[in-house]
């Protein structure tokens, strides 16, 4: 099992942060939560913020971890461990998506997610009760 840390990053009037991965990504064009695989000896916490300062150029801080997805891609079954996230410093800068957006909550199930974070929208959506 691979452990897969995720972020949630929400803007003071409260939208959310989604990346589309890139055309030479597995799943292209597929959006995401950005994140990335969490390193022996990390914890999902200090990947998280360390993907995204690689991924996006920003700081972020961590607000609340929700619950992880377990999802089986058939090669593999990923972990996804998804936190809700604040930024605190930065301007996105991509470095390996294609586009990003900040989208309402109530938006996020129109899009064309990776199967692994459909329960993540799913979860968070509940959560807001939209």
């Amino acid at each position: 099992m691979i452990d897969v840390s995720c972020a949630l990053i929400i803007s003071h009037n409260g939208q959310v942060l989604v990346a589309q991965r890139s055309l030479n990504m597995h799943l292209p064009l597929k959006w995401e939560f950005p994140g990335g695989k969490v390193e022996p000896g990390e914890s999902a916490r200090e990947c998280l913020i360390r993907e995204i300062r690689e991924e996006l150029g920003v700081e972020i801080k961590i607000v609340k971890k929700m619950s992880p997805v377990v999802y089986d891609q058939g090669k593999q079954i990923i972990r996804l461990i998804p936190f809700q996230c604040v930024l605190v410093r930065g301007q996105v800068k991509l470095t390996e998506h294609a586009a990003f957006l900040w989208l309402e909550p109530s938006a996020l199930s129109t899009l064309d997610w990776a199967e692994a974070d459909i329960p993540v929208v799913q979860n968070f959506m509940r959560d807001m009760m939209l």
